[in-house]
């Protein structure tokens, strides 16, 4: 069975699809002078060598789904899972922005321009941006501009300056404009003194207003010709990196970033959990875990530090920042932190609602853990009981499951602010709730709190 993946219809240089559950590109004939022309130049190995780009193998073209437009058949290198830009958190972002600007000023070198610069052609691999699409290559052309030159400032710049100098959270805008955040709304929105900041100033505020001012005009390429030399691309290149190398974080204090420091564990009991959760882990056995409500990725390591494909997820940004630069400062392989609200996953977008798969899409995966979770979407957030455990059970086979009774300090401090309109949140409901959608196999209490550890499996359809 072969399905034309819904994110990849708008290059006439090929597409991706998917056959028996691996993934394949096919490379149009449309295509074939530049992918000849990244094969041949050397840049696709100084890049795969690198892991700044996936490699891939070609397969027969017996494998293509349309055989009269296609020059080849490529299997990339497997991503176990695929992530959007609203869901990284700054460093993520920025760390992307990075690899795809020293990609564009590499390929110079080898007589190449990058003509794709979206965030979307970037994912996570063992722990690192990687640049996924083979196709984004094409040669260089003495003269003109950089063609990505507004994607990528609506891609990555915009998005970075804003979380930088206004609101962590207007990246978020990048689920209302999947092209990026318009140039003008991002100056808009920045404030006065990003101006004094010479790279936003000219990749932003001025740039948004030259795009305004050939609103609706007609530019042929064929007048640009001429119009930049090499090394004003290449200073260019280089002042964009400058330019987000220099965005940083103001720092910020959030509610839940110094969990692990203000919770009512013991030392002792924190170990205990943790043993614990190896334990069901060992009995799962599984693949691929998500780990919901993960804060900075403390119980999602018990998982990833076993070789096992873990996505850790937290609605809390700082407590995402902290797990990813863990990551990087540990060179950890199997942990993707990622930066989402359970209570409002990212949703399927784009065209026919096809191009950027909802979060739900992206599963079901072998195993999910909601360890300190259930409170805050049952109290915190008004989801019934039985209505997490259909969700847990649309997702994954297996459960590991924390329950916290009114009586611990965490749901205290949630109910301090309002009133308990919850008569059904006790050990018996919870677990009356969610043997409707699992079977109970371990119920474990956690020593030196009132808390429980269970293991669950969905049951049989």
């Amino acid at each position: 069975m072969v399905e034309k993946s819904g994110a990849s219809f708008r290059d006439p240089s090929g597409f991706i699809f998917i056959r028996d559950a691996v993934v394949y590109r096919q490379v149009n004939l449309a295509g074939r002078e530049s992918y000849d022309a990244l094969m041949q130049s050397g840049l696709y190995e100084r890049l795969t060598k690198a892991k700044a780009l996936v490699s891939h193998q070609e397969v027969p073209l017996t494998f293509a789904p349309t055989a009269e437009l296609a020059y080849k058949v490529i299997r990339p290198e497997p991503i176990p899972f695929i992530s959007y830009p609203y869901e990284w958190c700054f460093d993520q972002l920025k760390d992307a922005a990075i690899l795809t600007l020293s990609i564009a000023r590499r390929a110079l070198e080898y007589g190449l321009s990058l003509k794709d610069a979206s965030a979307y052609n970037v994912q996570f691999l063992a722990g690192k941006p990687i640049f996924i699409d083979t196709l984004s290559f094409e040669p260089y052309q003495e003269g003109l501009p950089w063609v990505a030159y507004r994607q990528f400032c609506q891609h990555f710049l915009a998005p970075l300056a804003l979380m930088a100098h206004k609101d962590i959270r207007l990246s978020q805008l990048l689920r209302v404009y999947i092209d990026g955040i318009p140039l003008d709304l991002a100056s808009r929105l920045l404030p006065a003194r990003s101006r004094l900041n010479f790279g936003l100033l000219s990749h932003i505020h001025l740039h948004a207003r030259s795009q305004q001012k050939y609103a609706g005009k007609q530019v042929s390429r064929n007048a640009l010709e001429g119009k930049v030399s090499l090394p004003a691309l290449r200073g260019l290149l280089e002042n964009l990196l400058t330019t987000v190398r220099g965005l940083h974080l103001r720092s910020a204090n959030t509610e839940w970033g110094n969990y692990y420091e203000e919770n009512n564990y013991t030392e002792a009991a924190f170990a205990a959990k943790r043993n614990l959760v190896k334990d069901y882990l060992l009995a799962v056995n599984p693949r691929s875990v998500w780990d919901l409500g993960a804060n900075t990725g403390e119980f999602s390591r018990a998982a990833s530090e076993m070789g096992i494909l873990t996505a850790a997820f937290d609605i809390d940004h700082s407590a995402v920042q902290q797990n990813y630069r863990m990551v990087k400062q540990n060179s950890e392989k199997s942990l993707l932190p990622l930066w989402i609200d359970l209570t409002n996953p990212s949703p399927a977008l784009g065209w026919d609602s096809r191009e950027r798969a909802s979060l739900r899409e992206r599963g079901p995966v072998d195993l999910i853990m909601a360890l300190a979770l259930i409170h805050h979407l049952a109290i915190a957030n008004n989801v019934p009981l039985e209505r997490a455990a259909a969700s847990f059970a649309d997702m994954a086979r297996h459960l590991i499951i924390e329950f916290v009774p009114k009586t611990d300090s965490q749901v205290q401090r949630l109910l301090a602010t309002r009133a308990d309109i919850f008569p059904d949140y006790n050990r018996d409901g919870f677990e009356q709730a969610f043997t409707r959608h699992f079977i109970i196999h371990k119920a474990e209490p956690i020593p030196g709190s009132q808390r429980i550890l269970y293991l669950m499996e969905r049951r049989a359809d």
